[in-house]
């Protein structure tokens, strides 16, 4: 394989972290893209807290607004370049999301642990947009609450999207700093992420 050709599997991606925060485990996963050759961006949406449970940050959002999460989001993408993928976890798929299908040049979309209906950011996922989306089929977050649903819609309505249910009822199955920890689901998405970042245009 030429090196032209090595230079052209790169992505780039942005990764938003989920209600607990930047954790040591966000940056590990987005360490493993890293070290397969891919820009990431990390960008922390809390200043720098974390916390010790998904309802204490949730608590914290709610102070802040959702609204204001988002807009976050946007801001902190508006440095970067338009072509670019990307990525979020639970909390972080908002502004992943809303920017996938609003923000001109995106490269892809990564939904990790939840998924919003695509009509809440437009009447239709833009064309040529590939999408993936991982959740656990037992996770009472991913399951209960909706976003599973949400997640079948969009795969019937895109043109490029794939559903992946993996075996388990841990919400933040990915976080290696955390006790949801899975990491035996967790090589196999990172390997799916890889893959994917590897096909983009």
């Amino acid at each position: 394989m030429t090196v032209e050709r090595l230079e052209s599997e790169m992505a780039e991606v942005v990764l938003f972290h989920h209600a607990q925060g930047l954790t040591p485990g966000v940056v590990a996963f987005a360490d493993a893209l890293r070290a397969a050759g891919h820009t990431v961006h990390t960008l922390d949406l809390f200043e720098g807290r974390t916390f010790e449970s998904i309802e204490a940050g949730m608590s914290f959002v709610q102070e802040v607004g959702f609204e204001a999460m988002l807009q976050r989001g946007a801001q902190a993408a508006d440095a970067l370049p338009t072509e670019i993928a990307y990525a979020g976890f639970s909390l972080g798929v908002l502004p992943a999301q809303m920017l996938a299908q609003t923000r001109s040049g995106a490269r892809g979309a990564i939904l990790c642990y939840s998924c919003v209906p695509y009509t809440e950011f437009g009447s239709a996922w833009p064309d040529g947009v590939p999408v993936q989306i991982h959740g656990m089929d037992a996770d009472p977050i991913f399951v209960g609450e909706g976003d599973l649903d949400a997640a079948r819609e969009l795969v019937a309505a895109a043109d490029n999207a794939e559903l992946f249910l993996y075996p388990g009822d841990q919400h933040y199955f990915a976080d290696s700093s955390l006790p949801s920890y899975d990491p035996e689901a967790t090589a196999l998405l990172t390997q799916r992420v890889l893959d994917f970042l590897g096909a983009l245009d």
